[in-house]
């Protein structure tokens, strides 16, 4: 206060002029629209950006295209009593098509598929889908650069939906290979393929689930993701924000033929392991266990006296399977299996199909509402694609074009052999080679190019190897009679 009793006035409490208080309101208001405006920058920055990581990994992602040669006419082929025709007769009687014109013309190679694939070692190993080259009699690998390679086929496992491949190449660009096992929901992924055919396409979105199981895809626990995948994606890479190779596009769910928002990937764990197989042996030994299996709903799970519902239930037990020979019943509901726990039933056959073959797994169930744990030795899980059924048997699609079954005591009784004889036994004879040269249904097969044949894995083993365009010996059984018959295989 001043002497007078007016109040004085500080350099603090002076008042505010109007271009003070303009002023102040203009940088409030250009600071608020700094704000507004950075924000949304700020958020843009936050998003991934792919760019990079396609440059990068492009160049090892592949295109890869199928040729198919005509199938030709069964009376075309075969003569009267089925035998193979020569090439000579073939080729100038009737071997043409119509060409829609009254004329005819040559038979040419077609298209089949198109799909994807990626190059795993530099020396030229590639993966891709089986279905993207089953059927095919010529398998075209096209790079980035747009140059080509004829490949040859591996391996190629039905099961598991792969397929491993090789060109002829030296220090081919690689995709860095991720792991799959610690992946969650939510994290980001991408996919570069060849979908409709336009070629390193780049799609994006996030891992859906894991674990999926799919109907008729037992032994796969499938990554699912809302990443755009189309027919041409099959075979190509899924990819993590490192540029890994985190799974293989394999499938999408759909109604319309197109994409949905759920596709769904080969975890690259298991796609290696399948690799491994592959190189070493040509096809994937599982685990089996030689049971049918059910999903336990929440009335079984009351009838069975369970807490919940969980667990898969065994509704029949194959006899003399591994299951049977373990102790194993109907009606038991395994809970946990090798250390793993089993909450769907669909977790049973991936569980029994990562299990050591021939080895002892602990095994935990519910039986008669009691828990109770057993110790079995997992047995080999026949593979369709190298020919062998549950019966441990080979259809009729390899190189000789007959079925063959182990010859086992029953067999071996049944034909009245000595328990020292070895091989197996002709089922089924179709067109092709096996008919060509004679053999009939019931014959046993003891030696194929001077390897014994002592169980159809050997056989399929064998014949794999067979050459072309070379005499090839073959020693069977026939009634109780030994003999050897001779025959080639062409190109």
């Amino acid at each position: 206060m001043s002497k007078n009793g007016s109040r004085s006035t500080s350099q603090y409490e002076r008042p505010i002029s109007r271009k003070a208080l303009l002023f102040t309101f203009c940088l409030a208001v250009v600071g608020s629209l700094t704000f507004a405006i950075s924000k949304p920058a700020e958020a843009k920055d936050q998003l991934p950006d792919f760019s990079t990581l396609a440059e990068q990994t492009s160049p090892a992602i592949v295109n890869i295209s199928t040729m198919t040669n005509p199938k030709r006419d069964r009376n075309q082929m075969y003569g009267p009593y089925g035998e193979e025709l020569p090439e000579i007769l073939r080729r100038y009687f009737g071997l043409q098509v119509p060409d829609g014109r009254g004329g005819s013309r040559q038979e040419q190679p077609q298209p089949q598929s198109l799909g994807s694939g990626f190059i795993i070692s530099k020396d030229g190993y590639v993966l891709t889908n089986n279905h993207v080259i089953e059927g095919a009699d010529e398998i075209i690998v096209r790079m980035n650069d747009r140059s080509e390679y004829k490949a040859k086929l591996i391996g190629a496992d039905k099961k598991s939906d792969l397929a491993l491949l090789k060109v002829d190449g030296k220090n081919l660009p690689t995709v860095k290979i991720g792991q799959s096992e610690n992946l969650k929901p939510g994290q980001w992924v991408f996919a570069i393929g060849s979908p409709f055919g336009f070629d390193y396409s780049v799609t994006k979105g996030i891992i859906s689930a894991l674990n999926r199981s799919l109907p008729r895809e037992s032994y796969v626990p499938f990554i699912q993701t809302d990443v755009p995948i189309n027919p041409g994606n099959s075979g190509g890479p899924l990819l993590n924000m490192q540029g890994e190779v985190i799974g293989i596009n394999s499938q999408i769910y759909t109604r319309s033929g197109g994409f949905m928002g759920l596709s769904f990937a080969i975890p690259v764990d298991d796609a290696m392991d399948v690799v491994a197989q592959l190189k070493e042996n040509g096809q994937v030994s599982r685990g089996w266990l030689g049971v049918i299996i059910q999903d336990v709903d929440r009335d079984l799970a009351d009838s069975f006296g369970l807490d919940r519902p969980h667990g898969a239930l065994l509704s029949q037990v194959l006899p003399e399977g591994p299951a049977d020979k373990g102790g194993l019943q109907a009606g038991d509901i395994i809970t946990r299996f090798n250390d793993r726990e089993i909450k769907f039933s669909s977790d049973l056959p991936i569980a029994v199909g990562r299990a050591p073959i021939g080895k002892e797994v602990e095994v935990e169930l519910v039986r008669r509402g009691k828990k109770k744990t057993l110790e079995l030795a997992v047995g080999e899980l026949p593979d369709e694609q190298s020919g062998v059924n549950p019966r441990d048997g080979i259809r009729k699609d390899n190189r000789l074009g007959i079925s063959v079954t182990a010859l086992d005591e029953a067999v071996r009784s049944r034909l009245g052999l000595d328990s020292e004889v070895k091989g197996v036994v002709v089922t089924e004879v179709g067109q092709g080679v096996g008919r060509a040269y004679g053999l009939r249904s019931g014959d046993v097969i003891t030696q194929i190019n001077h390897e014994n044949i002592t169980s159809t894995k050997e056989y399929q083993k064998v014949t794999a190897d067979l050459p072309v365009n070379k005499t090839i010996s073959m020693r069977l059984i026939r009634r109780g009679t030994p003999g050897f018959i001779t025959f080639r295989l062409a190109e």
